[in-house]
């Protein structure tokens, strides 16, 4: 009984040893995403800024 028990926790271990190597590997390409794109959310920032104008009578 006490070898199966062992198996049993090591399973669960490595099963949540590769989820959390996935949830990383996503985490940590989403972040590189987002700092290469972060010039061109400036720039549509900027734009957007540059044309909200609002005309009075």
């Amino acid at each position: 009984m006490n070898g199966e028990e062992t198996k049993q926790d090591r399973f669960w271990l490595y099963v949540g040893g590769t989820v959390l190597a996935i949830v990383t590997g996503i985490a940590i390409i989403k972040q590189s995403e987002n700092e290469k794109f972060a010039p061109i959310k400036q720039q549509v920032e900027e734009e957007n800024a540059q044309m909200n104008i609002r005309v009075l009578n």
